[in-house]
């Protein structure tokens, strides 16, 4: 076999700190492989890859599931980059039978017109194709496309530091999330995503590389980042040797098809070879967890790894990939009737993927699932910060972060503040864009009340509303209620409130709520002060 190699040349992007930083290029169509190419070994030698220190970053804060792949999907995403028939019959295939989304990143429009064109000729549905325009490097969405959890029932983006210096593929997450109106947050490592696997019990598993990646880092360390920003308890398994995977990630001989069943490569031509102990080792393991396991062929020609594992689940759909190599094609049915096994309400369809895999992956390592939302026709929203037990200062500009979901998107959002836990609200910000946070003026006056909520409304003017969980004070210099000025309240208070009863007119300190009158909810402002 030809190894393919990248042809690319290096050059200089200035960044903030003044300093000439070298990346690489990689020219449109050149097809690169999911493994590290010569030239990018020497490149990551000179410059390792960082990841985010981890005082920058902040986790989740809200209750998160981690989606497996078998749950509902609302999208397959992909990129246009190489490999142009094995992507598009994805798409057909995922627009059709998947009855889901095919979200594909393009470099151009001309590229969306020829993709759209070619999805088109294998019988997609193209009403359900959308595009993003924006610039990537590989195919290889998977091992840098979204990773995507439900926080409190709202959708975001888990985003990892890409173990290849591949600059554009890296960036991808950071331009998707506001560009869905998705949450974003990084988690510090350095990963390729198709190292991952999981089931919606909470569960995942990856190979011992992603310890290699983080040297800084230990295998406990790394399992707690999971835990944290995913709510993951991750399984590390050994790695298959590079002579067998170039890759070494998990997702080329492992697949969960469903809460009970994992689908796990078999070695028949490489019986207690080290590859065929690891897959052995981890179905026992599964097994004796009370999973279902099912074996299925894989074969290793010519430094080639033939796997049938790499396979896709969209909804009702599995897309098994299959081989016209003279040694390997014997197993193509049989690797079909084991994924009939796994998923037997699913529709199983083979792909032809000769010309990919010799680029050390198949049609798992070139897509990413994009989850449901999660509330149906319902809008869902979550009020982040300050979501109470916070002690703010009067006059300080603060964050207000929420999240925000819904099948079509969110059309605008509103923001109110209550100091009298809720028993009058002034309005913050409304109808503002759904752009995650809004800097806030901490009003002046003094409560251990204070209340922040949140409404998320759709297109059809479906609203949903998220309050912060308890109360949060505020340090001011005026204390609501002392209408006099006195610093105290008493009864003088409550005489001027009831002399200026009524519709305001001009400056009126005795309008405590701000709705135009002084009233008897401005009286009761002044008792709770007391």
């Amino acid at each position: 076999m030809i190894i393919p190699q990248i042809i690319s040349t290096w050059i200089c992007v200035a960044q903030p700190t003044g300093l000439n930083v070298p990346e690489l290029v990689y020219p449109e169509g050149s097809e690169t492989p999911r493994f590290l190419t010569k030239e990018e070994q020497r490149f990551i030698q000179r410059y390792p890859i960082q990841a985010p220190l981890r005082g920058n970053v902040e986790a989740p804060t809200g209750d998160v599931h981690c989606v497996a792949e078998y749950e509902p999907a609302d999208a397959i995403m992909l990129a246009w980059e190489g490999f142009s028939s094995i992507v598009a019959e994805m798409a057909a295939n995922i627009t059709t039978v998947g009855e889901a989304k095919a979200i594909i990143v393009v470099d151009s429009t001309s590229e969306q017109s020829a993709a759209l064109s070619q999805i088109n000729s294998y019988g997609g549905d193209t009403s359900r194709v959308e595009f993003v325009v924006r610039t990537t490097d590989t195919v290889w969405i998977r091992d840098y496309g979204p990773r995507y959890i439900y926080e409190n029932g709202c959708r975001a983006i888990i985003d990892h530091t890409y173990n290849r210096p591949r600059p554009n593929d890296n960036a991808l997450n950071s331009h998707l999330a506001p560009l869905l109106g998705h949450g974003y947050y990084e988690i510090p490592l350095i990963h390729g995503g198709g190292n991952f696997h999981l089931n919606a019990y909470d569960y995942g598993w990856a190979t011992e590389l992603i310890v290699d990646e983080n040297p800084s880092l230990n295998e406990t360390q790394i399992r707690d980042y999971w835990s944290e920003f995913q709510n993951l308890d991750v399984t590390i398994t050994d790695a298959f040797p590079t002579s067998v995977d170039y890759t070494q990630h998990i997702d080329m001989w492992m697949c969960w098809a469903s809460d009970t069943t994992c689908v796990i490569s078999d070695w028949p031509y490489d019986v207690n070879s080290i590859q065929d102990q690891i897959c052995d080792a981890t179905a026992s393991t599964l097994e004796f967890l009370g999973y279902t396991v099912v074996r299925i062929p894989a074969r290793s020609e010519n430094w080639t790894h033939y796997t049938y594992a790499n396979s896709v689940i969209c909804n009702d759909l599995v897309l098994v990939p299959s081989y016209s190599n003279s040694q390997v094609s014997q197993h193509n049915q049989e690797a079909v009737y084991g994924w009939q096994q796994a998923c037997p309400d699913k529709t199983i369809v083979s792909i032809p993927c000769e010309d990919i895999v010799g680029s050390a992956g198949v049609m798992h390592c070139i897509c990413m699932h994009v989850p449901k939302h999660s509330g149906g026709a319902l809008p869902t929203a979550y009020l982040q910060y300050p979501n109470g037990g916070e002690i703010l200062i009067a006059n300080q500009s603060v964050q207000i972060k929420w999240l925000a979901d819904d099948d079509e998107g969110i059309e605008e959002v509103n923001i109110e503040y209550s100091g009298d836990t809720g028993s009058t609200w002034e309005m913050i910000a409304q109808q503002i864009p759904h752009t995650g946070s809004y800097n806030w003026t901490v009003p002046d006056q003094n409560t251990a009340f204070g209340w922040i909520r949140v409404t998320a409304i759709d297109g059809d003017s479906i609203a949903m509303t998220d309050y912060g969980d308890s109360f949060f004070e505020i340090i001011g210099g005026t204390v609501l209620g002392d209408v006099t000025g006195d610093g105290l309240i008493n009864v003088t208070d409550i005489l001027v409130v009831m002399a200026n009863w009524g519709p305001c007119v001009g400056n009126c300190p005795t309008d405590l709520n701000n709705d135009g009158q002084t009233s008897v909810s401005d009286l009761l402002i002044v008792i709770s002060n007391w």
